[in-house]
């Protein structure tokens, strides 16, 4: 079992996720039970899953939960999309959490390269 408090792919995705809760603040009421909880909720799911897989015995258990993470992080990047589309979300905040988006599902691939090489 692991901290997964430690891992900086965690600390990233926790941060995005507390950055999208308040970007989507902003969001017109009627998307609250629409794009608005999707983008949350798969976002979440990210540093969410990874706690899981820490949380589970072994390091194939914990990859793969890690390729539910980084499921969750292609579902966000569309949801992004969809928003910055609807004109629900600017252009920078667009950027911005598509940057960090990409930085975790970079950080992710290489922790499961990691995992798979102690194999």
């Amino acid at each position: 079992m692991k901290d997964f408090r430690k891992l900086d792919v965690w600390q990233k995705a926790h941060l995005l996720t507390v950055k999208v809760y308040e970007i989507t603040a902003a969001f017109p009421r009627d998307e609250l039970y629409g794009l608005t909880t999707q983008i949350r909720r798969s976002c979440a799911s990210i540093p969410a899953n990874i706690a899981e897989g820490c949380g589970r015995e072994g390091e194939a258990e914990l990859g793969r939960f890690l390729q539910i993470a980084q499921g969750s992080a292609s579902e966000l990047e569309y949801h992004l999309l969809l928003a910055h589309d609807l004109k629900l979300l600017n252009d920078k905040d667009y950027v911005i959490l598509g940057d960090q988006v990409c930085e975790v599902r970079r950080m992710l691939t290489g922790l499961l390269k990691k995992l798979k090489g102690n194999r």
